[in-house]
């Protein structure tokens, strides 16, 4: 994640590197035309069916798509075998942890028995008690095969804190799922705590200053020079790091690091919605990429969340619907753009990974964006929904919709990416039933650290 291009993601604030951009990548002749046959397998889906359907296809990517030894998520999983950048086995530690939440979707549905599940989290948190760590952080990408750090970047090849809280996130709901078990349940439980306790949010103020850092590497110390300012998708760190029972952060680090002394909020709209708070740290960019609508509310609830700063719901809400303006708007007039096809956000894109978002637009739709969406734009996902699925099958695979396309370009690559699948099933649990809301808001450390930090929720 890193300034419009980490987590992949990149551009001033966030997560996203270069990781997910590749030479090969740009190079590949294989891109495929988009399937315009008349018949599609998916017409007589809708409604609920068709929200089924989409969250069995992207839960099996964490499921039966899972890295075998570790039982955490990879990084990336491409149907054509091309592996580039990353070996195959690599996991990701961000896009494990909306996996582990996206399981218990499995469980909820009915396609995995609460059993299953658990074996799996026995063996996912083995795997991280000996997993490499950084003053209890793990790094951005873990060897699934060894637990040995796997380097995300030349400098990037230690502790990743924004990654990390995206994993304990995870952790904290699947705790939460269980507490009340059995007796080897409770164990599980309590073997979460253990590692929730041991990172250190604190030592990544970087010798006690009032902000977070993202990056800390035992070979290169603090040379990522990353300091952590709002609004991006990294609130959860924040709100995690002021909830840690063991090494908490001050109020001051999030009032002053975060919010930047209030110039974290904004008074300006766009598209005629209120933009709540400046999306860009180091920039005039007046919106950012949808994942920053999603990866943060994952397990914190934006309904009737909020501070001294936003209305988290109001904020959330009217990110989604600049996205659903700006593609009826459509300035560049590329293909298909629309009611419903619209949702930008890092991703694949047709040379290697970009950070789409409007006022960077590169004709690349992005389907995470719309269906992670639904809980802010329920018809308007659904109007995305039933447009990829009925009219644009091709686009669809195993594990889900692809990464990225365009209708404009032909284009699109049958490759999958971890952190944009995982926000899917998801954030339409969240919209169906509210499952992880529910599970996450309630845990007692997660109110510690809201209340710490002045919310209201």
């Amino acid at each position: 994640m890193k300034y419009f291009l980490k987590i992949c993601v990149v551009s001033i604030v966030c997560c996203f590197t270069i990781s997910c951009k590749s030479n090969d990548e740009k190079k590949d002749k294989n891109t495929l035309a988009v399937n315009t046959n008349v018949k599609h397998k998916y017409a007589d889906l809708s409604g609920d069916a068709l929200l089924d359907t989409i969250q069995y296809q992207t839960f099996n990517y964490f499921w039966e798509g899972a890295e075998p030894n570790s039982g955490l998520a990879r990084e990336r999983l491409h149907m054509d075998n091309k592996y580039p950048t990353s070996p195959k086995n690599t996991v990701t530690t961000g896009g494990s942890g909306f996996g582990l939440m996206a399981i218990l979707v499995g469980v909820e549905r009915g396609w995995i028995t609460r059993q299953e599940a658990f074996d799996r989290y026995k063996r996912i948190v083995n795997f991280l008690e000996n997993a490499d760590r950084f003053h209890g952080a793990w790094s951005h990408w873990i060897d699934g095969e060894t637990g040995k750090m796997y380097p995300f970047g030349k400098k990037d090849n230690g502790g990743d804190l924004v990654e990390t809280a995206f994993l304990v996130q995870g952790l904290l709901t699947v705790a939460e799922y269980f507490k009340e078990g059995n007796t080897q349940e409770k164990e599980l439980v309590a073997k979460i705590d253990q590692l929730w306790r041991e990172v250190e949010w604190d030592w990544y103020t970087k010798d006690g200053e009032d902000v977070l850092y993202w990056h800390w590497s035992p070979e290169y110390g603090w040379e990522m020079n990353f300091p952590v300012g709002g609004y991006n998708e990294c609130l959860i760190m924040y709100v995690l790091a002021a909830a840690s029972p063991t090494h908490s952060i001050s109020k001051e680090v999030y009032e002053k690091g975060w919010a930047r002394n209030g110039e974290i909020v904004s008074d300006k709209s766009y598209y005629d919605e209120a933009l709540v708070l400046d999306y860009f740290e180091h920039s005039d960019a007046p919106i950012g990429p949808l994942f920053w609508a999603h990866y943060s509310y994952l397990g914190l609830n934006p309904k009737g969340l909020s501070d001294q700063y936003a209305d988290y719901w109001k904020l959330t809400q009217n990110h989604a619907s600049i996205h659903h303006k700006y593609a009826i708007d459509n300035p560049k007039n590329y293909k298909g753009y629309g009611d419903s096809l619209w949702g930008f956000t890092s991703s694949y894109s047709i040379k290697g990974y970009a950070g789409h978002r409007p006022g960077d637009d590169l004709g690349v739709v992005s389907p995470t964006a719309a269906l992670s969406s639904f809980p802010y734009t329920p018809k308007a996902s659904m109007n995305v929904l039933e447009n990829i699925y009925k009219n644009h099958d091709s686009l669809v695979g195993k594990y889900g919709p692809y990464d990225a396309f365009s209708l404009e370009y032909k284009w699109y690559l049958p490759r999958y990416l971890a952190i944009d699948q995982g926000p899917i099933p998801v954030m339409i649990e969240n919209y169906r039933t509210g499952l992880f809301w529910k599970l996450f808001m309630q845990n007692k450390d997660v109110k510690t650290g809201l209340d710490k930090l002045g919310f209201k929720y």
